[in-house]
């Protein structure tokens, strides 16, 4: 067990790694993609050369403009402040990482960027922990010692059950927020169905989907006799590794069990990040954000 000393130092860490990367390069990108919640009206005064005919009130116009001699606009400011709301699986596959990082540490960095991009942009961010139920459950708030809580959590928080059902978290997730927010739903989805859920969830928020993936996950080595351990059941099955048929059924099982989770998201038209724990996570969050600002643009 870590001492609190060493806790805090891998926390500390986390946010000098994450909050450098805001800072470089997705700080801009957050708020150009993720827009307040609508606008907010401000004033009304004079039209001047190069404000957009819409924006005329003609109402206060008819009423003012035979005295000033001018028509009249109404100003509006966006109303900037969102809820991001971290969403994550701590459930027990989480633990699994064949390389530098398991996935609940990927985890933990992808929250950790998206929540300091947040408060850099005055928005506040809540968390969800689940695992077979909901876990844990912090509301949202502001501030750099709330978010250095949520990713304590994050990384620490010692669940009660073992397996992953989003459908939990996101049945509560649709209870407690009741106004439009960004979701980030962070998990290796080894779970059942909750594509109903999905659909629930994906009309009411802003939802970007993360799966989380390890390459021993996809394809099998060759070593033999090997007992695999299901994390979350406890089931262990002995498999012959050396068996090319059975490489080949693995492979292709985890290929299909991938691209079925993706083409459920962009059914639902939810934009999902797939990252990978034996890959640099940078490229394919700023491919994300790239496309997504392409997107607004062309709307």
């Amino acid at each position: 067990m870590e001492t609190a000393e060493a806790i805090l130092k891998k926390i500390r860490r986390l946010e000098l790694k994450t909050r450098g990367l805001v800072s470089a390069t997705f700080s801009g990108q957050y708020r150009s993609v993720f827009k307040g919640r609508g606008m907010n009206f401000e004033e009304v005064r004079q039209y001047q050369p190069g404000d957009e005919v819409r924006s005329i009130d003609w109402n206060v116009t008819a009423k003012f403009g035979e005295v000033h001699g001018d028509a009249f606009v109404k100003k509006f400011t966006e109303e900037r402040e969102l809820t991001v709301m971290l969403v994550v699986d701590v459930s027990a596959s989480g633990n699994f990482g064949s390389v530098n990082l398991s996935k609940r540490e990927l985890a933990a960095e992808v929250a950790c960027l998206f929540a300091f991009s947040a408060i850099r942009n005055s928005d506040k961010v809540g968390l969800i922990l689940f695992s077979d139920h909901v876990e844990l459950f912090i509301p949202p708030k502001k501030g750099r010692v709330h978010i250095l809580r949520l990713i304590r959590e994050i990384v620490y928080f010692e669940p009660r059950g073992r397996g992953t059902k989003p459908a939990e978290a996101l049945n509560y997730l649709n209870q407690i927020l009741h106004r439009r927010s960004v979701v980030l739903l962070i998990s290796d989805f080894q779970a059942p169905d909750f594509s109903r859920e999905l659909s629930v969830t994906s009309r009411r928020h802003d939802l970007i989907a993360v799966p989380i993936i390890d390459p021993r996950e996809e394809e099998l080595p060759d070593v033999g006799l090997l007992t695999l351990e299901d994390a979350e059941t406890g089931e262990q099955i002995e498999i012959n590794t050396s068996d090319r048929g059975v490489r080949r059924a693995f492979l292709e099982g985890a290929a299909q069990h991938a691209a079925e989770l993706l083409r459920g998201f962009r059914k639902k038209r939810i934009d999902a990040i797939p990252l990978r724990t034996n890959e640099d996570y940078v490229p394919a969050l700023q491919s994300f954000f790239r496309n997504r600002e392409r997107r607004l643009q062309i709307r």
